[in-house]
């Protein structure tokens, strides 16, 4: 059932993709014709044209447009708490005695990935205004065939009956994540630029057979303004709503695209979400050196219980090397491999699907507390680049 339904999603954002790719490269054409061959002529309306910043800076990675890729960890150990079932608001901490819940489950995770797909189609694209909107999806499939502990105690629900065990959940359903971003940048003039990003998730151990509650939908958002100083040098700052490091979260944001006059250097950041050291081998190859950070908030189906949603908080920073080379055309080959560092893997229990704040300095307890050691991943995707 997944695999024809992430076909049809490529078939129809690809359809899509071709008229509005016609319209950027008519844009890109208009853009390159040589206007001064009409400096001689008489100016018939001396009305000054205004000017706007553009959306990039020379020598930075080409966009990519549509995606396709796979994603694998090596293999780690993990550890997994008891659950605790809260009598109370989460707001307001766990009705339990102990600061942290036991360690219930150990087991090897003897491979963590799956397939990956991203879009970033441009719907409006003009000088005063660009619109680029995305449907992007990855699948983690969890293969935990080497339990080194099974669970001490069931994991008893509310109602008294057992449920599977956290590795067990992992190991038969995997977790997905869908979302729907939409990016729209307002140049104010010459100079000066605001950018708002827009994100829905759908996040959890589901099918698509048979989604969760789209009630369970988190909702992201970023604002940035920004100053284009030059071709080659851009700053902003700004404030986002995330769940990048796997709980709600409210933090600055930090944007410093830099290259050098000869393009070969430069930098690549939106801070916390990523930032990247870049070296263009060539026209046709580049390499970037950084790291990216992942995270979402996942529903639990079988631990959703009483009209409550529960939700593993996965959060995790990614320090990599990229290369990328040109393969034909606009079509570009990704190789990545890194670090994945685990930031959080511990989960909420929310009251009736309502999310809350803890950020950094929070004390509400969890109710399953779990830890996972650091292994190596890699990444590879074909993607359709920006001319």
């Amino acid at each position: 059932m997944r695999t024809p339904s992430c076909l049809i999603l490529v078939l129809v954002l690809l359809g899509s993709f071709q008229y509005n790719f016609a319209q950027v490269e008519d844009e890109k054409e208009e853009e390159e014709e040589d206007y001064s061959i009409y400096d001689d002529f008489e100016a018939v309306d001396d009305t000054p044209v205004k000017r706007y910043a553009k959306p990039t800076i020379l020598g930075m990675s080409p966009q990519k447009f549509i995606s396709v890729g796979f994603d694998a960890q090596m293999p780690y150990k993990y550890e997994f708490s008891d659950v605790r079932f809260p009598q109370t608001n989460p707001n307001s901490g766990y009705d339990v005695e102990e600061e942290n819940p036991t360690i219930n489950e150990t087991g090897r995770a003897k491979f963590t990935g799956g397939f990956r797909f991203g879009s970033n189609i441009p719907i409006i694209s003009k000088s005063s205004f660009v619109w680029q909107s995305g449907i992007n999806y990855k699948d983690t499939s969890y293969n935990i065939s080497e339990s080194l502990n099974s669970p001490r105690q069931p994991v008893t629900l509310p109602d008294g009956s057992e449920a599977r065990s956290l590795g067990q959940i992992l190991n038969e359903d995997g977790l997905r994540n869908l979302n729907w971003t939409n990016t729209v940048f307002f140049p104010l003039n010459e100079t000066e630029f605001i950018v708002f990003q827009g994100q829905m998730d759908l996040s959890g151990n589901y099918d698509f057979d048979d989604l969760q509650p789209l009630n369970t939908i988190r909702y992201s958002a970023a604002a940035v303004y920004g100053r284009r100083v030059n071709d080659y040098y851009r700053w902003g700052i700004g404030l986002a709503r995330t769940y990048r490091v796997g709980a709600l979260n409210y933090v600055p944001v930090i944007m410093y695209d830099w290259s050098s006059k000869n393009r070969k250097w430069g930098t690549e950041i939106l801070f916390p979400a990523r930032a990247y050291v870049r070296y263009n081998i060539n026209k046709n190859s580049l390499l970037l050196a950084g790291f990216d950070l992942e995270g979402q908030s996942y529903r639990i189906e079988d631990y959703s219980v009483d009209g409550n949603s529960f939700e593993i908080r996965r959060g995790e920073v990614r320090p990599k090397i990229e290369y990328q080379m040109k393969l034909m055309g606009y079509f570009w080959l990704s190789l990545q491999a890194g670090y994945r560092w685990n930031w959080s893997y511990d989960a909420d229990q929310l009251d009736g699907n309502n999310d809350f704040f803890r950020g950094f300095f929070g004390d509400q307890q969890f109710a399953m507390v779990n830890n996972l050691d650091n292994p190596f991943f890699f990444n590879v995707s074909i993607n359709f680049v920006s001319p």
